[in-house]
């Protein structure tokens, strides 16, 4: 394959110019296809919970230092606990009761495949996502998971030190489906399809197009050229 310079590249995208604006409007008019039609729309609620400590408020005054030594203590505990509090919230155990509160229809795998926890790096903050067909059930089965998790984390550890912070409310929107996300993406995939289309076309495409290319292919220099005689053409001119 022949390199080409950056003017012969222009010109090759040029000449194709119409076929790549054709392909990249096909390639958004299934984007709009595809994200109106064919994306099953889900929603995500969540709420946040903290691990908060357990200090005895009632203590005297001059066991101040003796508070705070206990509060950092607590504080060094919990944050050691999130990560384990993270997993712990999808466990089986919290899972089939949260199914059994609710009386939802719904396999135990398939619950724990829609649930996401995630930690808010350097805090002692624990984020519960669940994502549903039903707007009204993800933010049912959230603010379940929360509850249940607070019952078994004091019935484990013998703690009270997790709180809800917010409660999951019902989303106003399905969270997987991006319109303008979508269409830019199919957009940005048909101009790749174009723009290697058009390169191979013209790979493939051996005819001499021009005196430069005689010249670059067989070496010689081009003298003279005659022009095509088109007897309509000379018709056409002395008609005006």
């Amino acid at each position: 394959m022949e390199e080409l310079d950056l003017k012969g590249l222009f010109n090759v995208f040029w000449k194709g110019k119409v076929k790549i604006i054709l392909i990249v409007l096909i390639m958004i008019v299934l984007g709009v296809i595809y994200t109106t039609s064919f994306v099953t729309e889900k929603y995500t609620a969540s709420t946040t919970l903290v691990l908060a400590t357990s200090g005895n408020k009632s203590q005297a005054e001059g066991d101040a230092q003796a508070e705070e030594s206990i509060t950092a203590t607590e504080i060094s505990v919990n944050s050691k606990l999130v990560s384990t509090y993270s997993e712990l919230v999808k466990s089986k155990k919290i899972l089939r009761e949260v199914i059994k509160n609710l009386g939802i229809d719904v396999k135990e795998e398939e619950l724990r495949a829609n649930v996401n926890v995630s930690s808010v790096k350097n805090t002692e903050l624990i984020k519960i996502s669940v994502t549903n067909l039903s707007a009204t059930y993800a933010q049912k089965i959230a603010n379940e998971i929360a509850n249940v998790f607070i019952q078994k984390v004091d019935e484990i550890y013998n703690i009270d030190n997790v709180h809800i912070v917010d409660e999951a409310e019902i989303p106003s929107g399905p969270s997987n489906i991006h319109h303008a996300k979508d269409v830019a993406i199919f957009a940005g995939i048909g101009l790749i399809v174009a723009v290697f289309y058009v390169l191979i076309a013209n790979i493939l495409d051996t005819t001499i197009k021009s005196t430069d290319e005689i010249e670059q292919v067989f070496k010689v220099p081009v003298l003279a050229s005659i022009p095509i005689y088109n007897p309509e053409n000379e018709r056409k001119g002395k008609g005006r």
